[in-house]
Protein backbone atom coordinates (compact mmCIF):
# COMPACT_ATOMS: atom_id res chain seq x y z
CA UNK A 1 0.00 0.00 0.00
CA UNK A 2 1.32 3.45 -0.93
CA UNK A 3 1.67 5.71 2.06
CA UNK A 4 -0.59 8.78 2.01
CA UNK A 5 1.10 12.05 1.10
CA UNK A 6 1.25 14.88 3.61
CA UNK A 7 -1.77 16.75 2.15
CA UNK A 8 -3.85 13.57 2.28
CA UNK A 9 -2.84 12.97 5.88
CA UNK A 10 -4.28 16.32 6.92
CA UNK A 11 -7.56 15.74 5.10
CA UNK A 12 -10.02 13.58 7.05
CA UNK A 13 -13.23 15.04 5.62
CA UNK A 14 -14.28 17.00 2.58
CA UNK A 15 -16.35 19.47 4.60
CA UNK A 16 -13.51 20.99 6.60
CA UNK A 17 -10.32 22.23 5.01
CA UNK A 18 -8.18 22.59 8.14
CA UNK A 19 -7.59 20.86 11.44
CA UNK A 20 -9.05 22.13 14.73
CA UNK A 21 -7.88 25.41 16.20
CA UNK A 22 -5.27 25.60 18.92
CA UNK A 23 -7.99 26.55 21.41
CA UNK A 24 -10.15 23.50 20.64
CA UNK A 25 -7.07 21.29 20.68
CA UNK A 26 -5.88 22.57 24.06
CA UNK A 27 -9.19 22.89 25.88
CA UNK A 28 -11.22 19.96 24.52
CA UNK A 29 -9.57 17.57 22.09
CA UNK A 30 -6.17 16.91 23.60
CA UNK A 31 -7.48 16.39 27.17
CA UNK A 32 -10.11 13.98 25.80
CA UNK A 33 -7.45 12.21 23.74
CA UNK A 34 -5.15 11.81 26.74
CA UNK A 35 -8.02 10.56 28.92
CA UNK A 36 -9.09 7.95 26.38
CA UNK A 37 -5.49 6.96 25.74
CA UNK A 38 -5.03 6.24 29.43
CA UNK A 39 -8.33 4.50 30.11
CA UNK A 40 -10.00 3.34 26.88
CA UNK A 41 -7.12 2.29 24.63
CA UNK A 42 -7.18 -1.47 25.45
CA UNK A 43 -10.88 -1.56 24.60
CA UNK A 44 -10.42 0.44 21.40
CA UNK A 45 -7.68 -1.90 20.23
CA UNK A 46 -9.72 -5.01 20.98
CA UNK A 47 -12.71 -3.57 19.11
CA UNK A 48 -10.49 -2.75 16.12
CA UNK A 49 -9.16 -6.30 16.09
CA UNK A 50 -12.65 -7.80 16.19
CA UNK A 51 -13.79 -5.55 13.35
CA UNK A 52 -10.69 -6.58 11.37
CA UNK A 53 -11.73 -10.21 11.76
CA UNK A 54 -15.16 -9.26 10.45
CA UNK A 55 -13.67 -7.51 7.41
CA UNK A 56 -11.89 -10.74 6.59
CA UNK A 57 -15.03 -12.84 7.13
CA UNK A 58 -16.91 -10.50 4.79
CA UNK A 59 -14.23 -11.06 2.16
CA UNK A 60 -13.13 -7.42 2.19
CA UNK A 61 -9.51 -7.96 3.29
CA UNK A 62 -7.11 -10.85 2.84
CA UNK A 63 -5.68 -13.09 5.51
CA UNK A 64 -2.30 -11.42 5.03
CA UNK A 65 -3.84 -7.98 5.55
CA UNK A 66 -5.68 -9.21 8.62
CA UNK A 67 -2.43 -10.47 10.18
CA UNK A 68 -0.57 -7.27 9.40
CA UNK A 69 -3.35 -5.05 10.74
CA UNK A 70 -3.50 -7.16 13.89
CA UNK A 71 0.25 -6.80 14.41
CA UNK A 72 0.15 -3.06 13.88
CA UNK A 73 -2.79 -2.67 16.27
CA UNK A 74 -0.81 -4.56 18.93
CA UNK A 75 2.01 -2.05 18.59
CA UNK A 76 -0.17 0.88 19.58
CA UNK A 77 0.26 2.23 23.09
CA UNK A 78 0.41 5.57 24.87
CA UNK A 79 3.83 6.22 23.35
CA UNK A 80 3.05 5.47 19.72
CA UNK A 81 0.09 7.78 19.11
CA UNK A 82 -0.45 11.39 20.11
CA UNK A 83 -3.07 14.06 19.61
CA UNK A 84 -2.16 15.91 16.41
CA UNK A 85 -4.63 18.54 15.13
CA UNK A 86 -3.41 18.20 11.53
CA UNK A 87 -2.65 14.50 11.21
CA UNK A 88 -5.57 13.05 13.20
CA UNK A 89 -7.71 16.01 14.33
CA UNK A 90 -6.66 15.12 17.89
CA UNK A 91 -9.08 12.18 17.79
CA UNK A 92 -7.99 8.78 19.06
CA UNK A 93 -10.04 6.82 16.52
CA UNK A 94 -8.41 8.71 13.67
CA UNK A 95 -5.00 8.32 15.33
CA UNK A 96 -5.38 4.53 15.45
CA UNK A 97 -6.54 4.48 11.85
CA UNK A 98 -3.67 6.65 10.64
CA UNK A 99 -1.09 4.61 12.57
CA UNK A 100 -2.18 1.42 10.82
CA UNK A 101 -2.74 2.91 7.35
CA UNK A 102 0.61 4.68 7.25
CA UNK A 103 2.49 1.43 8.01
CA UNK A 104 0.58 -1.08 5.89
CA UNK A 105 2.69 -2.79 3.21
CA UNK A 106 -0.25 -4.26 1.27
CA UNK A 107 -3.57 -3.14 -0.11
CA UNK A 108 -6.65 -3.16 2.14
CA UNK A 109 -8.87 -0.39 0.75
CA UNK A 110 -12.06 -1.75 2.36
CA UNK A 111 -10.60 -1.72 5.88
CA UNK A 112 -12.56 0.74 8.00
CA UNK A 113 -15.42 1.10 5.54
CA UNK A 114 -19.04 1.05 6.75
CA UNK A 115 -18.16 2.10 10.27
CA UNK A 116 -18.63 5.03 12.65
CA UNK A 117 -16.83 6.46 15.62
CA UNK A 118 -20.18 6.58 17.44
CA UNK A 119 -20.65 2.86 18.02
CA UNK A 120 -16.87 2.43 18.30
CA UNK A 121 -16.80 4.88 21.22
CA UNK A 122 -20.04 3.62 22.77
CA UNK A 123 -18.71 0.07 22.73
CA UNK A 124 -15.44 1.07 24.43
CA UNK A 125 -17.36 3.05 27.04
CA UNK A 126 -19.50 0.04 27.96
CA UNK A 127 -16.42 -2.19 28.14
CA UNK A 128 -14.79 0.39 30.39
CA UNK A 129 -17.93 0.65 32.49
CA UNK A 130 -18.29 -3.08 33.11
CA UNK A 131 -14.58 -3.25 34.03
CA UNK A 132 -15.03 -0.42 36.53
CA UNK A 133 -18.10 -2.11 37.99
CA UNK A 134 -16.08 -5.30 38.35
CA UNK A 135 -13.38 -3.44 40.28
CA UNK A 136 -15.93 -1.91 42.66
CA UNK A 137 -17.52 -5.33 43.18
CA UNK A 138 -14.07 -6.71 44.06
CA UNK A 139 -13.64 -4.03 46.74
CA UNK A 140 -17.12 -4.71 48.07
CA UNK A 141 -16.33 -8.42 48.38
CA UNK A 142 -13.17 -7.64 50.35
CA UNK A 143 -15.24 -5.36 52.58
CA UNK A 144 -17.80 -8.12 53.09
CA UNK A 145 -15.08 -10.56 54.11
CA UNK A 146 -13.75 -8.13 56.73
CA UNK A 147 -17.23 -7.43 58.08
CA UNK A 148 -18.04 -11.14 58.25
CA UNK A 149 -14.84 -11.97 60.12
CA UNK A 150 -15.30 -9.28 62.77
CA UNK A 151 -19.00 -10.01 63.11
CA UNK A 152 -18.35 -13.70 63.73
CA UNK A 153 -15.83 -12.80 66.44
CA UNK A 154 -18.20 -10.45 68.29
CA UNK A 155 -21.70 -11.96 68.19
CA UNK A 156 -21.44 -12.90 71.88
CA UNK A 157 -20.41 -9.45 73.15
CA UNK A 158 -23.25 -7.39 74.66
CA UNK A 159 -23.31 -3.90 73.24
CA UNK A 160 -25.62 -0.93 73.82
CA UNK A 161 -28.01 -0.31 70.93
CA UNK A 162 -29.50 3.12 70.35
CA UNK A 163 -32.55 4.48 68.57
CA UNK A 164 -33.15 8.24 68.40
CA UNK A 165 -29.73 8.47 70.10
CA UNK A 166 -31.34 7.03 73.24
CA UNK A 167 -30.61 3.75 75.00
CA UNK A 168 -32.84 1.19 73.31
CA UNK A 169 -31.92 -2.51 73.36
CA UNK A 170 -28.97 -4.80 73.90
CA UNK A 171 -27.32 -5.86 70.65
CA UNK A 172 -23.81 -7.07 69.79
CA UNK A 173 -21.11 -5.77 67.47
CA UNK A 174 -21.65 -8.90 65.40
CA UNK A 175 -25.34 -8.09 65.05
CA UNK A 176 -24.58 -4.55 63.88
CA UNK A 177 -21.77 -5.56 61.51
CA UNK A 178 -23.93 -8.30 59.98
CA UNK A 179 -26.50 -5.60 59.18
CA UNK A 180 -23.84 -3.53 57.41
CA UNK A 181 -22.74 -6.66 55.58
CA UNK A 182 -26.30 -7.17 54.39
CA UNK A 183 -26.11 -3.74 52.73
CA UNK A 184 -22.76 -4.63 51.17
CA UNK A 185 -24.07 -7.91 49.78
CA UNK A 186 -27.16 -6.19 48.41
CA UNK A 187 -24.90 -3.66 46.68
CA UNK A 188 -22.86 -6.49 45.15
CA UNK A 189 -26.06 -8.15 43.97
CA UNK A 190 -27.45 -4.98 42.40
CA UNK A 191 -24.16 -3.99 40.75
CA UNK A 192 -23.73 -7.53 39.40
CA UNK A 193 -27.25 -7.41 37.97
CA UNK A 194 -26.53 -4.00 36.46
CA UNK A 195 -23.30 -5.28 34.91
CA UNK A 196 -25.20 -8.14 33.29
CA UNK A 197 -28.02 -5.85 32.18
CA UNK A 198 -25.75 -3.38 30.37
CA UNK A 199 -23.59 -6.11 28.86
CA UNK A 200 -25.03 -5.63 25.36
CA UNK A 201 -22.70 -4.82 22.47
CA UNK A 202 -23.45 -1.60 20.54
CA UNK A 203 -20.93 -2.39 17.80
CA UNK A 204 -22.82 -2.41 14.51
CA UNK A 205 -25.13 0.44 15.47
CA UNK A 206 -23.08 2.79 13.30
CA UNK A 207 -23.67 6.51 13.60
CA UNK A 208 -27.29 6.01 14.70
CA UNK A 209 -29.18 4.04 12.01
CA UNK A 210 -27.14 0.86 11.72
CA UNK A 211 -24.64 -0.33 9.09
CA UNK A 212 -24.93 -1.50 5.50
CA UNK A 213 -22.68 -4.57 5.33
CA UNK A 214 -23.78 -7.97 6.60
CA UNK A 215 -21.88 -7.74 9.87
CA UNK A 216 -22.16 -10.73 12.20
CA UNK A 217 -23.02 -8.73 15.29
CA UNK A 218 -23.53 -11.80 17.44
CA UNK A 219 -20.00 -12.98 16.63
CA UNK A 220 -18.55 -9.55 17.36
CA UNK A 221 -20.50 -9.44 20.60
CA UNK A 222 -19.19 -12.87 21.62
CA UNK A 223 -15.58 -12.00 20.79
CA UNK A 224 -15.78 -8.83 22.88
CA UNK A 225 -17.20 -10.68 25.88
CA UNK A 226 -20.73 -9.31 25.64
CA UNK A 227 -23.82 -11.40 26.30
CA UNK A 228 -25.69 -10.11 23.26
CA UNK A 229 -25.85 -7.30 20.69
CA UNK A 230 -28.08 -4.31 21.38
CA UNK A 231 -31.55 -4.70 19.86
CA UNK A 232 -31.84 -1.18 18.44
CA UNK A 233 -29.15 0.83 16.64
CA UNK A 234 -30.14 4.18 18.11
CA UNK A 235 -30.09 2.93 21.70
CA UNK A 236 -26.69 1.45 20.96
CA UNK A 237 -25.11 4.87 20.44
CA UNK A 238 -27.52 7.30 22.12
CA UNK A 239 -28.21 5.59 25.42
CA UNK A 240 -25.92 6.66 28.28
CA UNK A 241 -28.17 5.23 30.98
CA UNK A 242 -25.54 2.78 32.19
CA UNK A 243 -23.56 5.57 33.88
CA UNK A 244 -26.69 6.95 35.54
CA UNK A 245 -27.66 3.54 36.82
CA UNK A 246 -24.18 2.84 38.14
CA UNK A 247 -24.14 6.22 39.87
CA UNK A 248 -27.60 5.58 41.32
CA UNK A 249 -26.60 2.23 42.82
CA UNK A 250 -23.35 3.60 44.22
CA UNK A 251 -25.15 6.67 45.57
CA UNK A 252 -27.69 4.50 47.40
CA UNK A 253 -24.97 2.34 48.88
CA UNK A 254 -22.84 5.34 49.83
CA UNK A 255 -25.75 6.76 51.86
CA UNK A 256 -25.95 3.55 53.89
CA UNK A 257 -22.16 3.44 54.27
CA UNK A 258 -22.15 7.03 55.50
CA UNK A 259 -24.72 6.17 58.17
CA UNK A 260 -22.57 3.27 59.39
CA UNK A 261 -19.50 5.49 59.54
CA UNK A 262 -21.51 8.07 61.48
CA UNK A 263 -22.25 5.41 64.10
CA UNK A 264 -18.56 4.54 64.34
CA UNK A 265 -17.71 8.21 64.82
CA UNK A 266 -20.22 8.40 67.68
CA UNK A 267 -19.03 5.16 69.27
CA UNK A 268 -15.45 6.42 69.24
CA UNK A 269 -16.39 9.69 70.90
CA UNK A 270 -15.71 10.61 74.52
CA UNK A 271 -19.40 10.13 75.31
CA UNK A 272 -19.44 6.45 74.36
CA UNK A 273 -15.83 5.43 73.84
CA UNK A 274 -16.33 1.73 73.27
CA UNK A 275 -14.45 1.30 69.98
CA UNK A 276 -10.80 1.86 69.19
CA UNK A 277 -8.38 1.89 66.27
CA UNK A 278 -4.61 1.38 66.43
CA UNK A 279 -2.42 4.45 66.73
CA UNK A 280 -1.30 4.26 63.11
CA UNK A 281 -4.92 4.80 62.04
CA UNK A 282 -5.61 7.58 64.53
CA UNK A 283 -4.92 11.29 64.71
CA UNK A 284 -4.10 13.85 67.36
CA UNK A 285 -4.98 17.37 68.32
CA UNK A 286 -2.14 19.88 68.07
CA UNK A 287 -3.54 21.77 71.07
CA UNK A 288 -5.17 19.12 73.27
CA UNK A 289 -2.77 16.24 74.02
CA UNK A 290 -5.43 14.17 75.74
CA UNK A 291 -7.26 13.56 72.47
CA UNK A 292 -7.09 10.54 70.18
CA UNK A 293 -9.06 11.35 67.03
CA UNK A 294 -10.22 9.10 64.23
CA UNK A 295 -9.89 11.32 61.13
CA UNK A 296 -10.08 8.32 58.80
CA UNK A 297 -13.77 7.97 59.68
CA UNK A 298 -14.41 11.62 58.98
CA UNK A 299 -12.54 11.33 55.69
CA UNK A 300 -14.59 8.32 54.57
CA UNK A 301 -17.85 10.09 55.35
CA UNK A 302 -16.73 13.20 53.50
CA UNK A 303 -15.37 11.26 50.52
CA UNK A 304 -18.49 9.25 49.81
CA UNK A 305 -20.59 12.40 49.87
CA UNK A 306 -19.23 13.03 46.37
CA UNK A 307 -20.91 9.90 44.99
CA UNK A 308 -24.44 11.28 45.13
CA UNK A 309 -23.16 14.52 43.61
CA UNK A 310 -21.83 12.55 40.64
CA UNK A 311 -25.26 11.11 39.99
CA UNK A 312 -26.70 14.62 39.87
CA UNK A 313 -23.80 15.64 37.63
CA UNK A 314 -24.52 12.85 35.12
CA UNK A 315 -28.25 13.45 35.21
CA UNK A 316 -28.02 17.19 34.61
CA UNK A 317 -25.52 16.79 31.78
CA UNK A 318 -27.64 14.15 30.03
CA UNK A 319 -31.14 15.48 30.60
CA UNK A 320 -30.95 18.18 27.91
CA UNK A 321 -29.08 16.05 25.38
CA UNK A 322 -31.08 15.07 22.30
CA UNK A 323 -31.68 11.33 22.21
CA UNK A 324 -30.63 11.33 18.58
CA UNK A 325 -27.13 11.53 20.06
CA UNK A 326 -24.88 14.47 20.77
CA UNK A 327 -21.59 12.67 21.22
CA UNK A 328 -19.55 15.56 22.57
CA UNK A 329 -22.16 16.45 25.18
CA UNK A 330 -22.21 12.80 26.20
CA UNK A 331 -18.44 12.84 26.60
CA UNK A 332 -18.67 15.89 28.82
CA UNK A 333 -21.47 14.23 30.77
CA UNK A 334 -19.12 11.34 31.50
CA UNK A 335 -16.17 13.49 32.52
CA UNK A 336 -16.45 12.39 36.18
CA UNK A 337 -17.34 8.73 35.68
CA UNK A 338 -13.83 7.47 36.37
CA UNK A 339 -13.53 9.83 39.34
CA UNK A 340 -16.75 8.40 40.76
CA UNK A 341 -15.49 4.83 40.51
CA UNK A 342 -12.04 5.63 41.93
CA UNK A 343 -13.61 7.62 44.77
CA UNK A 344 -15.90 4.73 45.64
CA UNK A 345 -13.07 2.21 45.55
CA UNK A 346 -10.90 4.43 47.73
CA UNK A 347 -13.66 4.87 50.31
CA UNK A 348 -14.25 1.12 50.36
CA UNK A 349 -10.56 0.38 50.86
CA UNK A 350 -10.44 2.82 53.76
CA UNK A 351 -13.61 1.42 55.33
CA UNK A 352 -12.35 -2.14 54.94
CA UNK A 353 -9.10 -1.17 56.66
CA UNK A 354 -11.13 0.32 59.52
CA UNK A 355 -13.11 -2.90 59.96
CA UNK A 356 -9.97 -5.01 59.81
CA UNK A 357 -8.37 -2.96 62.60
CA UNK A 358 -11.42 -2.10 64.69
CA UNK A 359 -11.63 -3.31 68.28
CA UNK A 360 -14.56 -3.17 70.68
CA UNK A 361 -14.01 -2.48 74.37
CA UNK A 362 -15.99 -5.28 75.98
CA UNK A 363 -15.85 -3.99 79.55
CA UNK A 364 -16.89 -0.48 78.51
CA UNK A 365 -19.83 -1.79 76.48
CA UNK A 366 -20.99 -4.04 79.29
CA UNK A 367 -20.76 -1.20 81.79
CA UNK A 368 -23.03 0.95 79.63
CA UNK A 369 -25.45 -1.95 79.18
CA UNK A 370 -25.65 -2.45 82.93
CA UNK A 371 -26.11 1.20 83.88
CA UNK A 372 -28.89 1.98 81.37
CA UNK A 373 -32.40 0.52 81.39
CA UNK A 374 -32.23 -1.48 78.15
CA UNK A 375 -34.69 -4.15 79.34
CA UNK A 376 -37.99 -2.22 79.19
CA UNK A 377 -39.17 -4.11 76.11
CA UNK A 378 -38.42 -7.44 77.76
CA UNK A 379 -40.17 -6.45 81.00
CA UNK A 380 -43.32 -5.46 79.11
CA UNK A 381 -43.34 -8.82 77.34
CA UNK A 382 -42.88 -10.64 80.66
CA UNK A 383 -45.77 -8.74 82.26
CA UNK A 384 -48.08 -9.69 79.42
CA UNK A 385 -46.85 -13.27 79.22
CA UNK A 386 -46.54 -14.18 82.90
CA UNK A 387 -48.93 -11.78 84.68
CA UNK A 388 -51.69 -11.50 82.04
CA UNK A 389 -51.31 -7.70 81.93
CA UNK A 390 -52.75 -6.31 78.66
CA UNK A 391 -49.77 -5.43 76.52
CA UNK A 392 -50.32 -1.69 76.21
CA UNK A 393 -50.83 -1.46 79.98
CA UNK A 394 -47.72 -3.63 80.36
CA UNK A 395 -45.79 -1.01 78.40
CA UNK A 396 -47.08 1.75 80.69
CA UNK A 397 -46.32 -0.26 83.82
CA UNK A 398 -42.78 -1.08 82.66
CA UNK A 399 -42.18 2.62 81.98
CA UNK A 400 -43.48 3.61 85.43
CA UNK A 401 -41.26 1.08 87.13
CA UNK A 402 -38.18 2.37 85.29
CA UNK A 403 -39.05 5.99 86.10
CA UNK A 404 -39.41 5.24 89.81
CA UNK A 405 -36.28 3.11 89.88
CA UNK A 406 -34.38 6.04 88.36
CA UNK A 407 -35.86 8.39 90.97
CA UNK A 408 -34.58 6.10 93.72
CA UNK A 409 -31.17 5.90 92.09
CA UNK A 410 -31.48 2.17 91.43
CA UNK A 411 -29.30 0.55 88.79
CA UNK A 412 -30.96 -1.91 86.39
CA UNK A 413 -29.22 -4.75 88.21
CA UNK A 414 -30.58 -3.60 91.58
CA UNK A 415 -34.24 -4.52 91.06
CA UNK A 416 -37.04 -4.08 93.62
CA UNK A 417 -40.08 -6.23 93.03
CA UNK A 418 -42.14 -4.23 95.52
CA UNK A 419 -41.59 -1.08 93.48
CA UNK A 420 -43.11 -2.85 90.48
CA UNK A 421 -46.03 -4.19 92.48
CA UNK A 422 -46.81 -0.77 93.93
CA UNK A 423 -46.85 0.79 90.47
CA UNK A 424 -49.12 -2.04 89.30
CA UNK A 425 -51.52 -1.55 92.21
CA UNK A 426 -51.89 2.13 91.32
CA UNK A 427 -53.06 1.00 87.88
CA UNK A 428 -55.45 -1.56 89.35
CA UNK A 429 -53.26 -4.44 88.26
CA UNK A 430 -51.80 -7.44 90.03
CA UNK A 431 -48.33 -8.62 89.13
CA UNK A 432 -47.19 -12.20 89.76
CA UNK A 433 -43.65 -11.82 88.45
CA UNK A 434 -40.94 -13.00 90.81
CA UNK A 435 -37.96 -10.88 91.72
CA UNK A 436 -35.77 -13.29 89.75
CA UNK A 437 -37.89 -12.74 86.65
CA UNK A 438 -37.66 -8.97 87.15
CA UNK A 439 -33.89 -9.24 87.49
CA UNK A 440 -33.76 -11.34 84.32
CA UNK A 441 -35.66 -8.69 82.39
CA UNK A 442 -32.75 -6.31 82.91
CA UNK A 443 -29.97 -8.88 82.66
CA UNK A 444 -27.55 -7.90 79.90
CA UNK A 445 -26.74 -11.38 78.61
CA UNK A 446 -30.36 -12.51 78.75
CA UNK A 447 -31.45 -9.52 76.68
CA UNK A 448 -28.87 -10.39 74.03
CA UNK A 449 -29.85 -14.04 73.85
CA UNK A 450 -33.63 -13.92 74.27
CA UNK A 451 -34.41 -12.41 70.84
CA UNK A 452 -34.32 -15.41 68.52
CA UNK A 453 -36.44 -14.43 65.52
CA UNK A 454 -34.90 -14.39 62.05
CA UNK A 455 -32.04 -11.89 62.02
CA UNK A 456 -32.37 -11.14 65.73
CA UNK A 457 -29.56 -10.46 68.19
CA UNK A 458 -29.15 -13.93 69.68
CA UNK A 459 -25.71 -15.36 68.84
CA UNK A 460 -27.39 -18.46 67.40
CA UNK A 461 -29.56 -16.42 65.03
CA UNK A 462 -26.59 -14.30 64.01
CA UNK A 463 -24.35 -17.29 63.32
CA UNK A 464 -27.09 -18.72 61.12
CA UNK A 465 -27.29 -15.45 59.17
CA UNK A 466 -23.53 -15.15 58.92
CA UNK A 467 -23.43 -18.63 57.44
CA UNK A 468 -25.89 -17.59 54.75
CA UNK A 469 -23.92 -14.41 54.09
CA UNK A 470 -20.75 -16.44 53.69
CA UNK A 471 -22.44 -18.72 51.15
CA UNK A 472 -23.81 -15.73 49.25
CA UNK A 473 -20.42 -14.05 49.12
CA UNK A 474 -18.84 -17.27 47.83
CA UNK A 475 -21.42 -17.37 45.03
CA UNK A 476 -20.65 -13.77 44.07
CA UNK A 477 -16.92 -14.54 44.11
CA UNK A 478 -17.37 -17.55 41.81
CA UNK A 479 -19.52 -15.55 39.41
CA UNK A 480 -16.98 -12.72 39.38
CA UNK A 481 -14.11 -15.10 38.70
CA UNK A 482 -16.09 -16.73 35.88
CA UNK A 483 -16.79 -13.33 34.27
CA UNK A 484 -13.12 -12.35 34.41
CA UNK A 485 -12.05 -15.71 33.00
CA UNK A 486 -14.55 -15.32 30.16
CA UNK A 487 -13.19 -11.87 29.27
CA UNK A 488 -9.67 -13.27 29.26
CA UNK A 489 -10.74 -16.16 27.01
CA UNK A 490 -12.33 -13.66 24.60
CA UNK A 491 -9.12 -11.66 24.38
CA UNK A 492 -7.07 -14.82 23.83
CA UNK A 493 -9.48 -16.02 21.15
CA UNK A 494 -9.25 -12.71 19.28
CA UNK A 495 -5.44 -12.85 19.34
CA UNK A 496 -5.46 -16.44 18.13
CA UNK A 497 -7.82 -15.62 15.24
CA UNK A 498 -5.64 -12.70 14.15
CA UNK A 499 -2.51 -14.82 13.76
Amino acid sequence: MTKPTAPEQSSLTGRIATGPSALLHQEILEPQFVYELQHFLPWYIMIEKVMTLEYERLGLISGEARREIGQLLSEIDSETITADPQANMSDIAFAIERYVESRMTQEAPAWHMDRSRNDFQACAQIMFGRDQLSQVIDELMLCSQALHKLAAETVDLPMPGYTHYQSAQIISPGFYLAAVNEQVLQAISRLSALSADINACPLGSGAMAGLELDWDQQRMSDLLGFQRPVRHALTGVANREWSLRAAAELSTFSVNLSRAVTDLIAWGSSEYGFIDLPDQMAGISSAMPQKKNFPILERIRGRIAHISAYYVDFAFAQRSTAYSNLVETSKEAGANILTMFTTMRSALRLFTAVIENLTFKEAKMRAICEREYFGGFTLANMLALHSAVPYRKAQVLAGRYISRALEKGLKPTGVEIELLRAAAAEMGLEVTLTEEQLRLAFDTDYNLQVKTSVGATSPQAMRHLLGKQEEELAQFARASAERKAEFERCAERVEALLK
